[in-house]
């Protein structure tokens, strides 16, 4: 399985939100699939416009 997160700059972020909060190895795997989910999307309407590119409009 390909990861496509930084699983510390995830942490950072959240961090950078509430200090105390902390994430568990579940929402990594979650918010990955949901990364992914919206990759594939974006690569779906791309090619429904012929385009070899992605862009913010795919998202």
């Amino acid at each position: 399985m390909v990861e496509l997160l930084v699983k510390s700059k995830v942490k950072e972020f959240v961090s950078s939100i509430d200090k105390d909060m902390r994430v568990s190895p579940e929402f990594y795997e979650a918010l990955e699939a949901e990364v992914k989910a919206l990759i594939e999307k974006a690569v779906k309407r791309a090619q429904a416009e012929g385009k070899k590119t992605l862009y913010a409009r795919h998202v």
